[in-house]
């Protein structure tokens, strides 16, 4: 018995050894592989790069809105704006429903921004066959533009002076007639913009970044579903893409500063309903097609939302 009882001690004892040089051999695997790996750290391309940065960017972000969730539910949704610090690839807005087809609109917003050369685009909506189906931009040394169908009128706004302003523009697929606005009255009108093409639905809309980079992505997915010519499965499918999508976003074209009160019409507005929109009238209206509301945005890559209300904390 008492050599049994020896023999199973020392088979114990070798067993902890073994497990114990195990551990040890073990340690220095991870080590060394721990090792490569950061020795690897300057080789990561740039995307894997971009999406390390947007992530951090982002959990900040909703660290800070859980911080001010409190103070946020006692305020009312369409109290904000959105800051777009950055001229980056990866910092965006995106608006959580589409647009219905539209043979006119009003698009309206109250924005702020200092950027040079060009304030970027603070907005643009791409379909599956169009990604400039809307776009408005400011760029290099160029006045502002809006784009319909790729189809270009150029806007007489001065706003990259850093203080806040309201603009807005008006069309009608009828002969493609076009007026801006900026601070309530009236900068500009034409014609023969994109006339008798409807916006089309089911598309994306983006804030602060221009589509246009996306093209590639466009055309996969458009021959992807091409048997079924499902513009809501193109759309599933470009929304299950948000890191492929922010990807494909041109950074020199990116905005930077402030927007707030962004509202969308499918018909044209009057020059009194416009005024009392940039006048902040009780009267003003909100938009039909889109309305400003926190819950209808989602930010990303480091875009942020902030309490703000207009004409009480302007300029």
């Amino acid at each position: 018995q008492f050599s049994r009882n020896n023999s199973s001690i020392q088979a114990n004892s070798l067993k902890d050894l073994l497990q114990n040089k195990i551990d040890d051999l073990e340690k220095q695997v991870l080590s060394r592989v721990n090792s490569l790996e950061e020795g690897k750290s300057g080789l990561r391309n740039e995307t894997e790069q971009r999406g390390r940065v947007e992530s951090t960017l982002t959990s900040l972000h909703q660290r800070i809105t859980d911080l001010e969730k409190g103070q946020k539910e006692n305020r009312p949704l369409d109290k904000f704006q959105l800051t777009f610090p950055l001229r980056t690839n990866y910092m965006y807005a995106k608006v959580k429903k589409s647009l219905p087809e539209m043979y006119a609109f009003t698009v309206c917003m109250w924005i702020r921004s200092n950027a040079s050369p060009g304030v970027g685009t603070p907005f643009s909506y791409a379909v599956p066959t169009q990604a400039n189906e809307l776009v408005l931009i400011e760029w290099g040394n160029n006045p502002m533009e809006i784009l319909i169908n790729d189809k270009v009128a150029k806007l007489p706004f001065l706003i990259n002076d850093g203080k806040w302003h309201h603009i807005c523009v008006t069309w009608t697929t009828r002969d493609g007639v076009w007026e801006a606005f900026q601070d309530g009255v009236m900068r500009g009108t034409g014609e023969n913009l994109a006339p008798y093409h409807p916006i089309k639905s089911h598309g994306m809309l983006i804030l602060g970044q221009e589509q246009a980079g996306q093209c590639s992505l466009t055309s996969t997915l458009s021959s992807t579903f091409a048997a079924s010519s499902s513009e809501a499965e193109w759309l599933r499918a470009e929304m299950e893409h948000d890191d492929t999508l922010g990807g494909g976003f041109d950074a020199t074209q990116a905005f930077v500063g402030d927007m707030s009160n962004f509202h969308i019409w499918d018909r044209k507005l009057t020059v009194g309903e416009i005024y009392n929109l940039a006048t902040c009238s009780s009267k003003a209206q909100v938009g039909n097609v889109f309305s400003w509301t926190e819950t209808g945005i989602d930010v990303y890559g480091g875009a942020s939302k902030w309490q703000f209300e207009a004409c009480r904390q302007l300029n």
